[in-house]
């Protein structure tokens, strides 16, 4: 099918560009009679950036115009961050590669180089999570954390601009974007667990493309595929998106899976984690298990109370 165009859809961020170009040169790589283009899309989460991810409610706010292109049949395939992504797909759309994964820690940056335990006492750090949030102040309950939206380099320059002294990040967009000069600390687990997919790079395609699917297989990371697929098995159990503050971090070794989840209030005060492990096998069913295991531990209350919260409006004017 010499000369067969495949377009690529995409956010227009750096971050998502770098993902979308990565893509498109590996698949270029492996077929070099077909050509893949770029479409840039734009989405909600980029529309409504002066607003807090938790206050907008929404799910698929990075995704769900890019995946009605997709099923109208304008664009081919997609390229997302994994954690931008709802936990159950569309009808008719399936994610059909997920790539290798960076590294999924947060980082921590601060003008000063030190630690998140070099802070101040009541030091100020900017991040847009509820979930780095709440994992921070059950850290370092004496920190004031402020909100703040944007792409990778908007952060940036609202930090450097501001007197905050430190913010907090994914490291895999500041790495990707070679920005990791910046980086004070990469933040361990044992401190703020990741988001679900956090550092994986999804393609997205309609199930009925048999060609698509084909081509984007090359893509696919089996290790990562299952890693991923426990953490969003348990995002999906406890019913999580943006607005509630829910990490989960699998990783895979000599074919058995360990996953970890957290879930957390907004101030931090009451953090309920845990871990599970069994045979990669199973993936989706450890990270069901351990859902209802954090169930048992208290976490659908601590959940519907975050819920309420954010539909207050509670919280503190955006950066």
């Amino acid at each position: 099918m010499t000369g067969t165009t495949i377009s690529i859809g995409t956010r227009g961020s750096d971050l998502a560009l770098w993902q979308a170009n990565f893509v498109k040169a590996t698949l270029e790589g492996h077929f070099p009679d077909f050509q893949f283009d770029l479409k840039v899309i734009h989405t909600t989460g980029d529309e409504i950036a002066d607003v807090a991810l938790s206050k907008i409610g929404d799910k698929g706010l990075f995704t769900r115009q890019i995946e009605n292109e997709l099923l109208r049949g304008t664009i081919d395939l997609a390229v997302h961050s994994l954690k931008d992504l709802q936990t159950v797909q569309p009808e008719g759309l399936t994610i059909g590669a997920v790539c290798e994964r960076e590294t999924p820690n947060d980082v921590f940056i601060s003008k000063t180089g030190g630690s998140i335990d070099d802070l101040p006492r009541g030091g100020r750090v900017a991040t847009g999570s509820l979930r780095r949030r709440s994992q921070l102040l059950h850290y370092r309950p004496d920190l004031e954390v402020v909100e703040i939206r944007g792409n990778v380099p908007t952060r940036l320059q609202k930090f450097d601009d501001s007197d905050l002294d430190g913010l907090i990040l994914a490291y895999a967009g500041v790495h990707r974007l070679g920005l990791e000069a910046r980086i004070s600390q990469i933040v361990p687990v044992e401190v703020i667990l990741p988001a679900v997919g956090q550092g994986a790079v999804a393609v997205e395609t309609r199930q009925d493309d048999e060609l698509v699917r084909q081509l984007i297989e090359r893509l696919d990371d089996p290790v990562t595929r299952a890693c991923v697929t426990a953490e969003r098995a348990l995002l999906r159990c406890l019913e999580g998106g943006c607005q509630v503050p829910i990490a989960g971090y699998a990783t895979l070794d000599a074919g058995r899976l360990t996953i970890e989840g957290a879930v957390g209030s907004i101030d931090g005060k009451v953090v309920f984690r845990d871990r599970i492990e069994g045979e990669a096998q199973n993936a989706e069913t450890l990270g069901t298990e351990l859902a209802g295991r954090l169930i048992d531990l208290g976490a659908r209350e601590v959940l519907e109370a975050v819920r309420l919260q954010s539909a207050r409006n509670a919280d503190q004017e955006p950066m």
